[in-house]
C-alpha cells in the first residue's frame, strides 16, 4: 500500500464524515433488550421510551433502543463530522441529488438529515471524532505463575465479565450494494476498503478508522445486520460467548477469525434475529494510508477459520 507521513487523524483535503456517532434501533419491548445487552457488557442506561447503551464507565452514547411493539427495526444512523465540515457536507448532498428529511422523531433533532438509497435516515451533525487515530493492539492474555515460574491461563473462576470498550462498526442489509456504496462514499466520503463482487463491500472512514467503520451486504431489504463491539484480545472472545452462552443467549457463530479485516470474532446472537460482535485484532487504517481496496472471491472472503456458519446467520428479520 502507499504510505504518507501519518502526522494526526485528520486526512489533508478529505471532505468527509469520521464517526458513527451512533445507531438507533426499535424493538418489540425493551425487557429482552435489557437482558440482552447487559449480558453483552454494556452499561444499560435508562431513557424516556428507551434504553441508551455506553460502554462501562464511558461517557460517549453509542447506541438507543425504543419499544416500539412491533418486529424490530433500524431507525437511524447518525454520523459525526468536524464542525467545519457539516455544511459543505450537506451541501454535497443536496447537490447529489440525496434525499433531505425532517430530524428522526426518536433523535436529538440536531444537524441535517437525509435517507440512503434504501430509505434509511440519516443524520449528519457536529460532534466529536469516536474513531480511533491510532491502530488497537491487542493486549496479552491474562496469565498467572504456577509453581516452576512459567506462565498459564488463569483460573477459570477468575475471568470476570466481559466490557467491550468500544463500537468498532456496522453491517447493514443494502437491496444494492453498490448504490448504497455510492451514496456513503460521494455523499459522506466513507472510503472503499475491500469488497466481493456485488454480494458485500466495506468502507472505512477518510479520517483513520478500523478496516471497516460501516458495511453493506447484499439483502432483498435493508435492516441492521450486527454490531461489533472492540475487546481487549481473543481470551476476551472466548469468555465473551460463555457469558452469553450462561446468561441463556445459546446462538451466534463463531470462535473464528475473518479474512477480510483479520478480526477474531464471536457473534452473540440477539432476540430480533440480528447479531452483536465480540472482535479484537482488527485491521487498522490511518489517515495517511490509501488502502488499496481488494475484491475477493467469496469463498475467500468470509472467515479463515472456526466453526459452520449457521443458516440463520444471513436472514434479514427486518425484510
Amino acid at each position: 500500500m502507499t504510505q504518507q507521513k501519518a502526522t494526526d487523524a485528520r486526512r489533508d483535503r478529505a471532505l468527509a464524515i469520521h464517526s458513527i456517532d451512533r445507531f438507533a434501533i426499535s424493538v418489540p419491548e425493551l425487557g429482552a433488550a435489557r437482558r440482552f445487552f447487559t449480558a453483552f457488557g454494556l452499561d444499560v442506561r435508562d431513557i424516556p421510551g428507551g434504553l441508551a447503551l455506553y460502554t462501562y464507565r464511558g461517557e460517549h452514547c453509542w447506541a438507543s433502543v425504543h419499544e416500539s411493539g412491533r418486529p424490530k427495526r433500524l431507525e437511524y444512523l447518525s454520523f459525526g463530522a468536524y464542525p467545519e465540515d457539516v455544511e459543505p457536507l450537506a451541501r454535497r448532498a443536496r447537490e447529489s441529488g440525496a434525499v433531505l428529511t425532517d430530524p428522526h422523531p426518536l433523535s436529538d433533532g440536531q444537524g441535517v438529515w437525509m435517507r440512503d438509497p434504501d430509505g434509511i435516515a440519516v443524520q449528519l451533525k457536529a460532534a466529536g471524532k469516536v474513531t480511533p487515530a491510532t491502530a488497537a493492539v491487542m493486549e496479552p492474555p491474562a496469565a498467572s505463575i504456577n509453581a516452576v515460574g512459567a506462565a498459564i491461563a488463569p483460573a477459570r473462576s477468575k475471568g470476570g465479565q466481559v466490557r467491550p470498550q468500544r463500537l468498532s462498526h456496522l453491517l447493514l442489509f443494502s437491496t444494492d450494494v453498490e448504490r448504497s456504496l455510492r451514496f456513503y462514499a460521494d455523499v459522506l466520503g466513507l472510503r472503499l476498503s475491500d469488497r466481493s463482487q456485488d454480494l458485500i463491500a466495506f468502507t472505512h472512514g477518510a479520517h483513520s478508522s478500523d478496516h471497516h467503520l460501516l458495511a453493506l451486504v447484499k439483502s432483498p431489504a435493508p435492516g441492521l445486520h450486527h454490531s461489533s463491539w472492540i475487546v481487549r484480545n481473543v481470551d476476551e472472545i472466548g469468555l465473551g460467548m460463555e457469558q452469553m452462552l450462561a446468561a441463556g443467549f445459546t446462538e451466534g457463530w463463531g470462535v473464528g477469525r475473518h479474512v477480510i479485516g483479520s478480526n477474531y470474532f464471536y457473534y452473540a446472537r440477539d432476540p430480533w434475529g440480528s447479531f452483536a460482535e465480540f472482535s479484537c485484532g482488527i485491521d487498522y487504517i490511518d489517515a495517511a494510508t490509501e488502502w488499496p481496496a481488494g475484491d475477493y472471491p467469496p469463498e475467500d472472503s468470509f472467515y479463515l477459520w472456526g466453526p459452520s456458519v449457521p443458516e440463520y446467520f444471513t436472514v434479514n428479520h427486518e425484510a
